[in-house]
């Protein structure tokens, strides 16, 4: 399986001439979502979801679905019949030769005067990649790649690496990066690195890795 990174929380996988696309969303590129055979969704903050780039790409292919929750489905299920999915935790299914669980049911904590919303993450081919959207979630099950999301508004530093161990993956590549400064950085690969316990990686937007 071949993964790239795109900008923010996004990325494409692909293999055997498929390509899977999560949480293509406003910091992300134009055409992140283009040519995806599968689309997944997290949740229904605009840097995850971008209603115009999920438009395109079902539109430019008649062939593409796309799974996600209830609150993200409703927005484009009367214009797709039959191509958006709802799923929520504890749903599986297959498309296009990716098989994919879902995990997680609620957003992380911003403050406690912001209501939670709905968030899941999805799990690819038997753990092989996990994407937790915005949340700290533990499936249960192993996982070979987390794409961690290493800088958040509703996170710190300390849960980051805790999540890391706790889940103990063979490798992490951090998403949800696009306020995260060149300057802060190194400080960020330096302890999570260090303290995380497993191999910890950084993608540039565009680049690639072979799973």
């Amino acid at each position: 399986m071949k993964l790239t990174k795109k900008s923010h929380a996004c990325v494409r996988l692909e293999k055997d001439g498929r390509t899977l696309v999560i949480d293509p969303g406003n910091f992300t590129e134009e055409d992140a979502a283009l040519g995806a055979d599968v689309l997944l969704v997290t949740h229904e903050h605009p840097d995850h979801f971008d209603e115009g780039r999920l438009r395109a790409a079902l539109e430019a292919d008649p062939a593409a679905e796309l799974w996600t929750l209830r609150s993200v489905a409703d927005r484009l299920s009367a214009a797709f019949p039959g191509r958006v999915h709802t799923v929520g935790h504890g749903d599986s299914f297959t498309a296009a030769g990716f098989d994919v669980q879902v995990h997680g049911e609620l957003h992380a904590v911003i403050h406690p005067d912001i209501p939670r919303i709905t968030n899941v993450g999805y799990l690819v081919d038997d753990g092989a990649v996990f994407h937790p959207g915005d949340a700290l979630t533990v499936p249960d099950h192993a996982v070979d790649t987390l794409l961690l999301p290493v800088m958040a508004p509703w996170s710190k530093i300390s849960e980051v690496i805790d999540y890391v161990r706790e889940l103990g993956p063979r490798r992490a590549y951090d998403i949800h990066d696009a306020l995260l400064t060149d300057l802060a950085r190194p400080i960020y690969d330096r302890q999570i690195g260090a303290l995380g316990g497993t191999d910890h990686q950084r993608l540039a937007p565009g680049a690639s890795a072979e799973l």
